[in-house]
């Protein structure tokens, strides 16, 4: 067994309990009614930092909330890893869809993780997976085996938008000053396929408001007459994407990166049961753009979806109106070279223009993020690579992700410096919905896994 797995054992019970200690907290981001929470969790990561052995750590404010900056420099000659990590969750609801209350962290047995699971919000995105760093800097410090430098940077907005990251990091270029950044916010194929994420989509999400009449009207004494803001906005998305499923917004493909033959074959190698994916999600079939895969629509083609709809009458029971507004919040997935602000732009134009002029709209923009794409022949990946063989036994496989981490590119622009994804987490994780899990097996290994990675990337950063 090797020093890692050792410590690893020994302390097993200790790094569940912190990890449980720090999922209790209820730190969503969306939600004002949990800043106090949101800043509690800020202070827990800036204590775990300082006893995982860095010699300087912050907490930095921002316009929003507080980013925890903290550092090792053992010699200015070796490389600088920056980790980066953030500590606010998504909100929990449909609360009563969890079998278990959210901020109330349980362990139970899956068929997936029969070694068990914390079941929480935020145990996978991204609290479980930040802590792995945490813990694998304990580890490397308390050991004497730090090969380089660390610099750790733990922000708390990431579920909406990083704005105060985006006003932090143009600000702080010298402090983050970096060789690589390292990141562990993805997943992986499965716990006996270990792969690396090289790709991400960018985002564009908005909000839209259709207002038809002053008030809630009767739906007898006006309805036929007067244009529903419910029916208008569902035919209005619903004109969004055509019988391929293909966008109609024009000039919305424009920049899309189309990949060569050769390089979706290259990703068709990547093993994945359709059968196998229709069932964890229950459904019957796939559904998608014409043309693609499965794994091409959810991760090298841009998309649209609604992720919420309302208006009118929704309590129990019935009352006929004809409601005054409708919303809906719109998200797009966007590929390499669409530019989200583009994007955004589009669609606002697009939908104002698709309008009737019975009601009237406003498009409401409120996040987005470039997309990105990891190259593959640096020594940042070839060190990622080599700790996932060692502490796996295979080689992993280069993945393009369907998810999202705006601040990627953000990073690149103004620090200069290639992000690495190392993921531990699984598609059935049920991230952003209830009953979200970390496997155990998951968050030791990715501790186990991390020491690995410095120690290459410092080894041929010499050659």
């Amino acid at each position: 067994m090797s020093t890692i797995q050792t410590y690893i054992e020994e302390n097993k019970k200790r790094f569940l309990n912190e990890l449980i200690s720090l999922l209790k907290i209820p730190s969503v981001s969306a939600d004002k009614a949990y800043r106090k929470d949101v800043l509690n969790t800020a202070d827990f990561v800036l204590e775990s930092l300082k006893k995982a052995g860095c010699d300087h750590v912050e907490l930095c404010e921002t316009p929003g909330y507080p980013i925890i900056y903290g550092e090792k420099i053992i010699d200015k000659n070796l490389p600088t890893v920056l980790v980066y990590g953030h500590y606010d969750v998504q909100p929990a609801d449909p609360i009563e869809l969890w079998t278990s209350p959210p901020f109330e962290p349980v362990i139970k047995n899956t068929a997936i993780h029969p070694e068990g699971a914390i079941f929480a919000r935020g145990a996978c995105d991204d609290k479980g997976q930040m802590y792995m760093h945490v813990k694998a800097m304990e580890y490397m410090t308390s050991t004497g085996n730090l090969p380089c430098n660390v610099k750790f940077m733990i922000e708390g907005e990431e579920e909406v938008g990083s704005e105060g990251l985006a006003w932090f990091v143009p600000r702080n270029i010298e402090k983050l000053a970096n060789d690589v950044i390292l990141i562990s916010d993805t997943g992986m194929i499965a716990n006996d396929i270990p792969s690396i994420t090289t790709g991400l989509r960018g985002l564009s999400y908005v909000e839209v408001e259709v207002t038809g009449p002053n008030r809630d009207l009767h739906s007898g004494l006006y309805g036929g007459a007067v244009a529903n803001p419910i029916n208008i906005l569902t035919k209005m998305i619903a004109s969004l994407t055509d019988e391929d499923n293909h966008i109609t917004i024009p000039g919305f493909y424009d920049n899309v990166e189309e990949l060569s033959t050769e390089e979706r074959a290259e990703m068709a190698k990547a093993p994945f049961s359709l059968e196998n994916y229709k069932k964890s999600i229950d459904i019957d079939a796939v559904y998608g753009e014409k043309g693609y895969s499965t794994n091409e629509r959810n991760a090298i083609r841009p998309t649209l979806d609604v992720n919420g709809i309302w208006g009118g009458y929704t309590g129990e029971g019935a009352k006929t109106v004809i409601a005054s507004k409708a919303f809906a919040k719109i998200s797009m997935r966007l590929v390499p070279n669409q530019d989200w602000r583009a994007i955004t732009e589009l669609f606002k134009n697009h939908f104002e223009s698709i309008a009737p002029k019975s009601v009237k709209v406003v498009v409401k923009p409120h996040h987005g993020g470039q997309g990105y794409v990891t190259p593959t022949d640096n020594i940042a990946y070839q060190a990622a690579s080599k700790a996932y063989e060692t502490s796996f036994g295979k080689v992993p496989i280069p993945q393009r992700s369907g998810g999202s981490i705006p601040i990627v590119a953000l990073f690149e622009q103004h620090l200069k410096s290639k992000t690495i994804l190392m993921g531990f987490g699984l598609d059935s994780d049920a991230i952003h919905s209830p009953d979200e899990h970390f496997g155990i097996w998951n968050y030791l290994k990715g501790i186990e896994t991390i020491p690995y990675f410095y120690t290459y990337f410092t080894e041929l950063s010499k050659k």
